[in-house]
């Protein structure tokens, strides 16, 4: 029988996912076989012929999980789904035997199972399955992955507690993301004091990076549903800065930083070219991550064939730059299998910051 630990989450966007691949990359130090399920699958993707949640997608590919991916995501929440769910089409008792079945298959085949939640503990309720009711569902012990703070933390933890205990799933540990280093352990210590005594252990988790929370051109791509002209390695490059192309040619030149990705309006052809021109140049390669296009003015032909001759990556978008930033500004980079350097910073920094036995002796 396998080893089981459920990732939570207080909310959206504390790492959880982060945390999933993290103890994957770690686990295989210790454990031969180590396998993975998102019972819950609120986004979903195609997988060859099958519809998975984004990260049992992720963790297939990035870990070579591909023959298990039929158990990897047993419901995954198609665009009607909750409709069907509440009108009596999908019933609660097909569904929790759809995840229970599945996980029983992987613990027969695996030493460690690592299950994803959903989001913070409610989430799923929408079906009868919420995160709470999943992890108890499972007897599987709880880890819950909060951001950084120290009142913050302990009022998000506090509330997601509520429903766990309501339905007496065992919550065995806290995992503190995106710490400050300088501030980690003032933070950690307060914790332990706030959560030691009820039986929940406070671990660190990875010190904050920008690195985790900026996009790709490949995701921007998939955020507007676009191809990206651009090479594996250049589509898959995180974005540190976007500037928007708006002040002349020369001193948008001046301002490029690190990595920048540029927005700019079709009708600018000079910059276009004058971008096009400077990817030429390694040390302007290193600050232009890319760029994104947009308007409904054509290109004119001679803009688009040195755009094109250049290499420069970017994507071509038929709405107002205004809108484009906007889309880009409010979304969230999700990591995916093609983001290899995300990847590899995690696995790299997961070696340094987080600790592995600590877990596992809590499991």
């Amino acid at each position: 029988m396998a080893k089981k630990v459920f990732i939570a989450a207080t909310g959206q966007n504390c790492g959880k996912t982060t945390m999933s691949v993290s103890l994957m990359h770690l686990a295989r130090k210790k454990y031969d076989r180590i396998g993975f399920i998102k019972p819950i699958g609120p986004k979903v993707e195609q997988f060859g012929d099958i519809t998975v949640d984004m990260d049992a997608a992720l963790m297939a590919r990035t870990f070579g999980l591909e023959e298990d991916i039929h158990l990897m995501s047993p419901v995954a929440m198609h665009k009607n789904f909750t409709r069907q769910y509440l009108v009596g089409i999908i019933s609660n008792e097909t569904l929790e035997r759809q995840i229970v079945d599945a996980v029983a298959q992987l613990e027969k085949k695996y030493d460690l199972l690592i299950i994803e939640g959903a989001g913070h503990s409610g989430v799923g309720s929408v079906i009868g399955l919420s995160n709470a009711r999943v992890a108890k569902l499972l007897e599987a012990p709880v880890m819950i992955v909060s951001g950084s703070g120290i009142g913050s933390v302990i009022d998000a933890v506090h509330l997601n507690l509520s429903l766990y205990r309501e339905e007496q799933a065992d919550v065995r540990m806290i995992v503190v993301n995106k710490l400050i280093p300088g501030k980690r352990d003032d933070v950690l210590s307060y914790l332990h004091r706030a959560f030691d005594h009820n039986g929940q252990h406070v671990i660190g988790g990875f010190n904050y990076s920008p690195i985790l929370a900026n996009p790709t051109l490949a995701h921007i791509g998939h955020l507007f549903r676009l191809p990206v002209r651009g090479t594996d390695e250049e589509k898959s490059r995180i974005i540190h800065q976007i500037q928007l192309g708006a002040a002349s040619s020369q001193r948008v030149v001046d301002g490029l930083q690190d990595s920048t990705l540029m927005l700019l309006t079709s009708s600018r052809d000079e910059l276009i070219v004058t971008l096009s021109s400077l990817y030429h140049i390694p040390a302007y390669r290193d600050k232009i991550a890319g760029l994104v296009i947009s308007g409904r003015t054509p290109i004119t032909n001679v803009s688009q064939q040195i755009l094109d001759d250049s290499g420069i990556p970017y994507i071509r978008i038929e709405r107002s730059t205004a809108e484009v930033f906007t889309a880009v500004m409010e979304d969230v980079a999700k990591i995916t299998a093609a983001d290899k350097e995300k990847l590899n910073w995690i696995t790299a920094n997961a070696e340094r910051e987080i600790d592995f036995e600590a877990i596992d002796a809590l499991l």
